[in-house]
């Protein structure tokens, strides 16, 4: 089916881009285009953007300036990407909000933006604070160095309080650090700007983990926040103000971080589905342009465009504009399982850091190098990333790459293990390019449950393992203790220990049980597919599991599908146990029974030991002590 862009796009270059045919031209059409959608919806006194739909739990003022703070982000990059032209009048509309705006501050009226409170009182106007501070930097010459004094002043006050007021306890903090960093460019830091940056600097240095990789904030959440949020400010704060010594620390941790992250693009141009604010879609892209327009990046400056403009254009393809050209709340069209309760109808617009690109000039290899393969078109890979506990997967021939997630949970050190808390987008034991995980109300995709007397367990704080990678293949380790809902929350003494084992399109996925109460049941369910897309969702008993799946349905769908169907095994538990099977996610027609790729299974309360049909190489997992070897006998 065709899906019909809003507005009108240069004609594709498939000689300079041959995968994906979008040019520089077409960036700067698509910004526009989602620019000129989004202020058809401002207040008179252009301060706030309503864009229609369903209000966010910060309510409909804050929601109107989200619309204002991430559009200008969109804008600010447009215009300080072409020196300053501005041939669609932009910066003026911008400039008029910013007046009518900071009048009043807190005033229940038409125009006046909400306060800058602290995070658990009145926090989201910090978020967008740091979007108007990043587009006032972009655009200093045009906009902020011809605005009154007086608008400057009351401006400057409405950002401040940003910086008196505490952030939420992870990349929130990066917020006041942005909004100093546009004050100090302009001449107006002082010891408060300088306390806030080095504070978050502080914070920064004891969540990285490692690898390129942040956890966000204390605890081990670790997903698409690491591109468009911790490395992208102090990066481009560092590119901006011309820091050599801070863009050579965050700078070469951006090129590590893109290492690993440039393979978590589909073929198709998708990014992973994994984490929260999946609706910010294509700002997933952003790493991938900042790591070009600085030089701090692994990949050439045509695999790099393979990578933006294939994100870009994937979701333009595929619905995530509305008939108006307005970005909706989901992943294709409009999907609530998608969201979490601090959205709303301009949050979306967070996307518009992926236009960071447009900083790299017409003549920038980016956007004159032809565009190459991205790495998952290369070869089959499989990458560990043992800093957060990932462990990537990509296969060429249907370019499909899956996140196997044994170290990323989103429980924060404070917090209790409760049931009540699962979360679908960190819970799962597996994403990819092409699924999303099913809804909390449906049977869980790429799930080991524990069921005991009659309640199902989820898994909630990781504890990995390890990870490690050779030639052509991968694995990743955790464990967790099952949580259940509806009555004690926990079994003493129940855990469970899991390892992952990639090689190709196959995931030999191996559960340890320790401590199980007699009669405890076990299921384990594969991806889930929509019965109608050209994928293949396969899992295979080895040990231990029904040796053939039943097939259950999750009416809700996925972000992919509006109704999806999945695989399940069940098993019996008692005290020790260990479970075998395989899983794969593949492009149809698949890689042919999962019960033929392997000769022979192995297995005690200790040990797995798989052979490979196909070259006879043998992997073994040991739980006492652990380990993990594959290769030759």
């Amino acid at each position: 089916m065709s899906i019909r862009i809003p507005f009108e796009l240069p004609s594709e270059d498939r000689a300079s881009s041959p995968y994906t045919g979008y040019t520089r031209a077409h960036w700067e059409a698509v910004a526009d285009g989602l620019l000129a959608a989004a202020w058809r919806w401002s207040t008179p006194g252009r301060a706030l953007l309503d864009l229609p739909g369903r209000p966010s739990r910060s309510g409909v003022r804050s929601d109107g300036l989200e619309g204002f703070a991430r559009t200008f982000l969109a804008a600010g990059f447009r215009v300080a990407g072409a020196g300053g032209e501005d041939p669609h009048g932009w910066l003026e509309r911008y400039a008029d909000g910013l007046d009518s705006g900071t009048r009043s501050p807190g005033r229940d009226d038409t125009e006046s933006w909400p306060l800058i409170l602290d995070h658990d009182v009145q926090g989201q106007p910090m978020v967008e604070s740091a979007s108007v501070a990043l587009g006032l930097r972009l655009t200093a010459p045009w906009l902020w160095k011809r605005l009154d004094a007086g608008v400057q002043d009351r401006v400057e006050e409405w950002l401040r309080r940003s910086l008196r007021h505490v952030p939420a306890p992870n990349n929130w903090y990066l917020f006041p650090y942005t909004v100093a960093g546009f004050l100090e460019s302009v001449g107006r830091g002082d010891a408060g700007t300088t306390a806030v940056r080095q504070r978050a600097l502080e914070l920064m240095e004891g969540w990285y983990r490692g690898e390129g990789w942040y956890a966000d904030g204390d605890g081990r959440a670790f997903d698409h926040y690491n591109g468009w949020a911790l490395h992208l400010y102090p990066v481009l704060d560092a590119h901006l103000g011309g820091d050599a010594a801070l863009l050579a620390r965050y700078g070469d941790r951006l090129r590590e971080h893109l290492d690993g992250f440039g393979l978590m693009f589909g073929a198709d141009g998708a990014p992973m589905h994994f984490g929260r604010s999946l609706a910010y879609r294509f700002a997933a892209s952003a790493a991938v342009g900042l790591g070009s327009l600085t030089g701090h990046t692994p990949l050439t400056p045509g695999a790099s465009r393979r990578l933006v403009s294939g994100s870009l254009r994937h979701f333009l393809d595929r619905g995530a504009l509305t008939d108006d050209g307005l970005l909706s709340l989901g992943w294709y069209g409009p999907h609530d399982a998608t969201l979490q309760t601090y959205s709303g109808p301009s949050s979306p617009y967070w996307a518009s850091k992926a236009f960071v690109s447009l900083l790299a000039p017409a003549d920038h290899p980016l956007w004159t190098a032809t565009e190459e393969a991205a790495p998952v078109e290369e070869a089959d890979r499989a990458l560990a990333l043992p800093a957060p506990g990932l462990l990537v997967q990509a296969t060429r021939e249907d370019g499909i790459v899956r996140l196997h997630n044994h170290g990323s949970d989103h429980v924060r050190p404070h917090e209790a293990e409760s049931a009540d808390g699962d979360d679908p987008h960190y819970g799962r034991q597996a994403y990819s390019t092409r699924t999303g995980p099913t809804a909390s109300g449906n049977i869980a995709d790429n799930h080991l449950s524990v069921e005991v007397g009659g309640r199902r367990s989820v898994r909630r704080r990781i504890h990995p393992l390890g990870a490690g990678h050779g030639d052509g293949w991968g694995w990743a380790a955790s464990w967790h203790r099952p949580v259940f809902s509806g009555g004690p929350p926990m079994v003493p003494g129940l855990r469970v220990e899991s390892v992952t084992v990639v090689r190709g399109p196959y995931e030999l996925r191996v559960h340890r049980v320790v401590g199980a109460p007699p009669g405890a049941l076990l299921t384990h369910t594969g991806w889930a597919t929509g019965p109608l897309e050209p994928l293949v969702s396969a899992l295979h008993g080895l040990h231990g599991w029904s040796p053939e799946p039943e097939t259950v349905r999750a009416p809700q769908g996925t972000a992919y599908v509006p109704w999806a169907q999945l695989p399940r095994l069940t098993g019996e538990t008692d005290g020790t146990s260990v479970h075998v099977c395989l899983a794969a996610l593949t492009g149809a027609p698949g890689p042919g029974p999962l019960a033929e790729a392997v000769t022979e299974v192995v297995a005690d309360g200790a040990a797995v030991e798989v052979v490979w049909a196909d070259d006879g190489v043998r992997t073994r997992v040991s739980f006492e002590p652990f380990e993990v070897t594959h290769g030759r006998s």
